[in-house]
């Protein structure tokens, strides 16, 4: 049983990126040509034709705003891909997106100050969803863990936040 919530980027911050990203650079739409892309904003990946921008993207800063963390050091933004217009956001159970088959992945663990507890690299060869379901059990199971993120290992890039319920 899920004891989880997987969160996209909130529709607040993807207004505020599709103007100015966190690195203070304007958002550059374009048109997706090839699709695949992974977005954020709706836990999708793009479709050919969507109009997307990569952005850079500074997850724990933005929760650290909300909830009053420290982050320090681990306050840091990369790039992430979103719907240039509102996309409409994700389903609401939007399960546990970008697990496929032969995929990388980390989970990286954080506390209530915004601080990095450890991560966890994750092969998502057999059961993908089955994988990223029992390393978040095992996350969560710290009561120390305010939050995951999890990201691509090949390059590092957010992919999405996971949260208490």
């Amino acid at each position: 049983m899920t004891t989880h919530t997987v969160l996209a980027i909130a529709p607040p911050v993807l207004a505020g990126l599709r103007t100015l990203d966190d690195a203070g650079r304007p958002c550059a739409p374009y048109e997706d040509r090839e699709g695949g892309a992974p977005l954020r904003c709706c836990l999708r990946r793009s479709v050919p034709g969507d109009r997307i921008a990569l952005v850079a993207y500074a997850p724990l800063r933005r929760w650290a705003a909300e909830t009053g963390a420290d982050p320090g050091a681990y306050d840091e933004q990369g790039p992430v891909f979103i719907h240039a217009a509102d996309c409409g956001g994700p389903d609401p159970d939007p399960g546990l997106p970008f697990a496929h088959p032969g995929a990388l992945r980390t989970a990286r663990r954080y506390d209530a100050a915004g601080h990095i507890l450890g991560g966890r690299v994750l092969d998502l060869a057999g059961d993908p969803e089955e994988v990223v379901e029992r390393a978040l059990t095992e996350a969560f199971e710290d009561p120390r863990t305010a939050l995951v993120h999890v990201r691509a290992a090949e390059f590092g890039c957010y992919l999405f936040e996971v949260r208490r319920p």
